[in-house]
C-alpha cells in the first residue's frame, strides 16, 4: 500500500504553518521533553498542525515516528490504532506513535496526499520511508514494523538504546490473546492454510471479531494470490465465458496494485452473467472490498456500480 504515498513528500512545508499557528493560539500543556502524551501510554502522542515539526519531523531524527491518520467516524481506524497503540508501547520507544485526527488537522492528510483512512506513514530522519492503508491483521503490521526497524538500526541512535533499555525502562509485557498468537505464528511461517483456521476458529467462538475478520480476509486473499499464475490475466482477457479465470485475475492485478482493473473485471463479469456465475463473481468482488477501508473512493465507486450492475 505505500506505492499510494511515492514520491516525495516535503515535511518542512508544515514548518511555517507550524510557526503561524503557535503565534495564533495559546501553547497546548506538554511534558518536560515538549510532547503531548495520548492517554494510550508513554510511547503515543496526539499531534496537530502547530506540533507536527517538533513531535513528528525532529523526533523522527533519533527514532522513527509513526504517524497514524485517523477520525472518530472511522470504524476501521478504531479497530487499527488499538493495535498500535498495544505494539508502541510493547517496543519501549525504539518507535514512537503520533495519533492526527485528520478532521481537526486535514492539512497534514493533505501533506501525504491521504485518500482514505486509516492511513500509517513511518518517518524517518525527518522524511516518510514507508506507509499502508487500511486495517491490516496485527500480524502483517508486526512484520511491517519489524522490517522497519531492521533498515534504520543503524541509521537512526535512539533504536539501539531503546531497545537496549537505554532509557531506564523495562520492555513493557504486550496482553497476548493465545489465540491470535497461534494465528499469527503461523502466518509467520508461512502456513496461510493454518493461519486462515487459526482464525476461523476465533470467529466460530466470536463472530462479531473484527479483528479476527480483518485478519481472515487478508489471509485468504494472499492464499489466492500467491497460488494463481500471472498468465491467468491473458488466459481470463482470451476466455471471457471462463469465470474462475476471471477471478484469479482480478485477484492477480489486485496484488499488483491495479485495483481499478480488478474491480472493473470483476464487474463486467456481474453484468453479463446470471445465476452461479454472477453470485460467484459478486461474492469475490465483495470479498475484496473487505481487503479495504469502507472510505476507500476506489471502494465506493465500485460498490455504486456493483449496485447499479446488480438492480
Amino acid at each position: 500500500m505505500s506505492a499510494a504515498l511515492s514520491g516525495a513528500v516535503d515535511l518542512s512545508a508544515l514548518k511555517a504553518r507550524a510557526e503561524a499557528a503557535s503565534k495564533a493560539q495559546a501553547p497546548v500543556p506538554a511534558s518536560p521533553d515538549g510532547a503531548v502524551p495520548a492517554p494510550g501510554g508513554p510511547f503515543i502522542i496526539e499531534v496537530t498542525e502547530a506540533t507536527f515539526q517538533a513531535e513528528v519531523v525532529e523526533r523522527s531524527l533519533q527514532v522513527p515516528v509513526i504517524v497514524d491518520l485517523w477520525a472518530e467516524w472511522c470504524g476501521p481506524c478504531k479497530q487499527l490504532s488499538p493495535v498500535l497503540e498495544r505494539l508502541a508501547n510493547a517496543a519501549n520507544g525504539a518507535w514512537i506513535l503520533a495519533k492526527v485526527d485528520v478532521d481537526a488537522n486535514p492539512r497534514i492528510a493533505q501533506l501525504f496526499g491521504v485518500q482514505s483512512i486509516p492511513t500509517v506513514v513511518a518517518i524517518a530522519g525527518g522524511q516518510p520511508v514507508e506507509a499502508f492503508a487500511g486495517a491490516q491483521p496485527e500480524p502483517q503490521i508486526k512484520q511491517w514494523l519489524s522490517a522497519l526497524l531492521d533498515a534504520l538500526r543503524d541509521k537512526l541512535p535512539g533504536i539501539r538504546a531503546a531497545e537496549q533499555g537505554g532509557d531506564g525502562g523495562e520492555p513493557l509485557p504486550e496482553p497476548e490473546d493465545p489465540r491470535f498468537v497461534a494465528a499469527e505464528d503461523a502466518f509467520e511461517q508461512g502456513d496461510l492454510e493454518g493461519a486462515a483456521a487459526a482464525y476461523q476458529k476465533i470467529l466460530a467462538e466470536e463472530p462479531a471479531n473484527e479483528q479476527a475478520k480483518a485478519a481472515l480476509a487478508q489471509v485468504k486473499f494472499m492464499a489466492r494470490a500467491e497460488a494463481a499464475d500471472p498468465s491467468v490475466v491473458v488466459r481470463a482477457d482470451t476466455s471471457p465465458d471462463d469465470i474462475d479465470a476471471q477471478l484469479s485475475a482480478a485477484d492477480v492485478e489486485l496484488a499488483g496494485q491495479d485495483i481499478e482493473k480488478a474491480f472493473a473485471r470483476l464487474l463486467d463479469v456481474i453484468r453479463r452473467t446470471s445465476g452461479t456465475d454472477r453470485d460467484k463473481a459478486r461474492t469475490h468482488l465483495v470479498e475484496l472490498f473487505g481487503l479495504f477501508s469502507p472510505e476507500d473512493p476506489l471502494v465506493a465507486k465500485a460498490r455504486r456500480d456493483l449496485a447499479s450492475a446488480l438492480f
